[in-house]
């Protein structure tokens, strides 16, 4: 039954693009496909240039094409009515109706996925959106699954006694490597390691610093670090520049994180006796290390665009290249990395696949429901109105409240499109990006930038949606039998009373005064 529903959801969607006689790239492309199309379209009702890639398009990839789609602009405000009754049942079923929600949810994500999907191609005559929210989330979940499961046949045992300063030692490391491997490697890889150090002490609000530090925030030194800026990067941001403009409000945000935490943790006396007698070696070991190789061919592959690099096989639909290549080796990964990983590694981190199957469904359901709100949103930022308002504070605070909620990376473009076509600029242009990264040409252009990005990735944390990691950490806690709170609970007892205070701490130090 659920797997039919998902095979009837990706089918719907093929066999209409198929019937008009296109060629679709459905397997697999960027985070932001459909995002960047609207962001050069929508609020012009339709026009002819259409091309790039729109994760990773260059303006010379541009070519005269039409859409059907185009040409209703953004969906009507009802049409988000999916979105936000899954973001309910998300939040109120784990808490109020346990049973029936754990038994039903890949049926409910997919079913209302299926709904908006449905009305776009068949109401709105619209198969573009939904060709590319099958590609982004074709994307996002070969990435996601090769790092779990490779990540999976690595086990890290620290054989220390857990304190509040190993704690805080662990999630720093973390988030300095999660700008090497990304937040997603970083938190499959560390997330076990940092349940088992803790083994008879272990609380919720530790996997809440986990998803805060090493999920999130850690990854905002480097593109590879989190999808969006990896998305700038491929636009035209220079590598180096997160590096250099984020780095005083990456450390300033940690450390406040840390010390919040060693507080929380200081007052954690529950130890279990057992664990108190045990003596420990102080070693680190590592079990599995050949995982370490398909990490690294998971990492290396995220660069395969055909749009970066000529002679990356594409396929062309609609005058935009699409990458398969990239995805198709993401997916091999995860089937060796398990296949050949170490059975003691695996058996050892009590490796199992209903996290990253969670996460399937949950994500599918809001890829396919979200492109109304995303549509909406970039029409808006986009319209006269909207590109008035922009400055460092709106597009802080803009930027970081929806990346809360919806896709981070999309959220990044939509807000940097906004930025630029507010003082002339073009997204799709890499000399604007790049002169607007630089400065001097477009008006606060680098603290602006420096806004959105900071908001984006900093913002994520604000819910277990906010980026794909969070909910699998998650959902890996609680495999563990680790008792997290729900939607709304992660919401009221920690992003607000904690990472909100920290991100207006962060606006008022580095963007108001």
């Amino acid at each position: 039954m659920r797997r039919s529903a998902l095979f009837t959801y990706l089918a719907v969607i093929l066999l209409t693009v198929f019937s008009q006689n296109q060629i679709v790239a459905a397997p697999f492309f960027s985070e932001t496909n459909a995002i960047v199309e609207q962001n050069e379209h929508g609020s012009e009702h339709g026009t002819e240039e259409h091309g790039e890639d729109q994760g990773h398009g260059e303006a010379a990839d541009h070519e005269e094409g039409g859409h059907e789609g185009d040409a209703h602009g953004a969906p009507p405000g009802w049409t988000v009515i999916p979105f936000v009754l899954l973001l309910g049942m998300i939040a109120t079923g784990p808490l109020f109706y346990e049973h029936f929600w754990h038994k039903n949810y890949p049926i409910i994500a997919v079913g209302l996925a299926c709904i908006v999907v449905l009305y776009y191609l068949f109401v709105l005559h619209d198969t573009h959106g939904p060709v590319h929210a099958l590609a982004e989330y074709l994307q996002f979940i070969a990435l996601l699954s090769s790092l779990y499961i490779a990540s999976g046949g690595i086990m890290i045992n620290v054989d220390k006694r857990a304190t509040p300063m190993a704690n805080v030692i662990l999630l720093l490391v973390g988030a300095v490597i999660a700008n090497l491997i990304g937040t997603t490697g970083a938190s499959m890889l560390l997330i076990r390691p940092f349940i088992r150090l803790n083994k008879g002490r272990i609380q919720p609000y530790h996997i809440i610093f986990f998803i805060f530090m090493v999920s999130n925030i850690g990854g905002a030194l480097t593109p590879i670090g989190d999808p969006p800026l990896f998305l700038g990067f491929l636009k035209g941001v220079p590598f180096m520049w997160t590096v250099e403009h984020n780095f005083v409000e990456w450390a300033f945000a940690l450390a406040l994180l840390a010390v919040i935490f060693y507080f929380f943790d200081n007052r954690n006396k529950e130890v279990d006796p057992l664990v108190q007698e045990t003596t420990f070696t102080n070693k680190i070991t590592i079990i599995g290390t050949k995982n370490f190789f398909w990490l690294a061919v998971v990492i290396a592959s995220v660069f395969l665009d055909p749009n970066v690099i000529e002679g990356v096989p594409a396929i062309v639909y609609d005058g935009q290249k699409f990458s398969f290549l990239r995805e198709l080796i993401m997916f091999a990964v995860g089937f060796f990395s398990f296949k050949f990983a170490n059975k003691d590694a695996i058996n050892g981190n009590e490796f199992n696949f209903e996290p990253i199957r969670e996460v399937a469904f949950i994500f599918i359901g809001i890829f396919g429901t979200m492109m109304p709100a995303l549509a909406l949103v970039s029409e808006f930022a986009q319209s006269e109105t909207g590109a008035s308002l922009i400055n460092a504070n709106s597009l802080y605070w803009g930027t970081g409240f929806l990346s809360g909620f919806l896709d981070n990376a999309p959220t990044y473009l939509n807000f940097l499109a906004a930025a630029l076509a507010s003082q002339g600029g073009d997204i799709s242009t890499i000399s604007d990006v790049q002169a607007y990264a630089a400065g001097g040409t477009f008006a606060d252009s680098v603290v602006n930038l420096t806004a959105i990005a900071v908001g984006a990735v900093f913002f994520g944390a604000m819910t277990y949606i906010g980026n794909g990691p969070n909910f699998m950490v998650k959902s890996i806690a609680e495999q563990t039998g680790i008792h997290m709170p729900s939607f709304f609970g992660y919401i009221l007892r920690y992003s607000v009373p904690i990472l909100l205070p920290i991100f207006f701490i962060v606006w008022l130090v580095f963007f108001v005064l």
